[in-house]
């Protein structure tokens, strides 16, 4: 004859075990999935810090209305009202990420316009990504500041997630065969835009580095 008693006290510990071993489990299922999630962010700064290019991700975005007449070379790319990273194959190109409610963004704008200015017909393309913005207030941001290079429209964040972004601004610099060689975080001095977009002609790894005043996404 089995004790009640015991057999209770039994069942309690098998109980106890099973959610032991249940929440050993669901833990060690979150600490993988925080390293990969870590690690895909990374993925970008990490292949730059090895001195390894690494693939830019591949976006299809609207292109922001501008009263800037496009560069003839993406011109009739542009036609359709969209742009994809893969129609700029064989053209370095700064991309910039930033948003109309970004106060560094401000700070930044004349630094980019200037730098277009110098690099255009040196064969680099510089290309804005709104992303979190409206398109009204994107495009008034655009005409205030005399931006004249093209921009494109993301209304979430998933382009910048793809890249790794965790704010705004970000520059990355992609050479001709479409690969990252490098990375700005926040705020880009002249300098930078210069030494990156001479890297992404040459198609160098010159790396990730930290820039001005960041502003975290929203």
């Amino acid at each position: 004859m089995v004790d009640s008693e015991s057999g209770t006290q039994r069942g309690r510990g098998r109980g106890v075990l099973v959610l032991s071993v249940g929440g050993v489990t669901s833990f060690v299922a979150l600490l993988i999935f925080g390293v990969v999630t870590r690690a895909e962010d990374r993925s970008i700064n990490d292949a730059l810090s090895k001195g390894s290019p690494i693939a830019a991700p591949g976006f299809e975005l609207e292109v922001l209305e501008s009263d800037a007449a496009p560069p003839q070379e993406i011109e009739a790319a542009l036609g359709d009202g969209r742009l994809a990273l893969a129609e700029l194959a064989g053209t370095p190109v700064v991309l910039n990420l930033w948003a109309s409610w970004c106060i560094p963004c401000e700070e930044e704008a004349p630094v980019l316009e200037q730098a277009w200015g110098r690099w255009q017909d040196r064969g680099v393309l510089f290309l804005g990504l709104d992303m979190q913005d409206l398109s009204g207030e994107a495009q008034a941001f655009v005409s205030e500041f005399g931006i004249t290079y093209p921009n494109v429209r993301d209304p979430g964040k998933s382009t910048a997630s793809e890249y790794g972004a965790t704010g705004i601004p970000e520059t990355f610099f992609i050479d001709e065969e479409g690969r990252v060689v490098a990375h700005v975080t926040g705020v880009v001095s002249s300098q930078q835009l210069d030494d990156g977009a001479r890297a992404a002609i040459e198609g160098r790894v010159l790396g990730a580095v930290t820039g001005g005043d960041f502003s975290p996404q929203r």
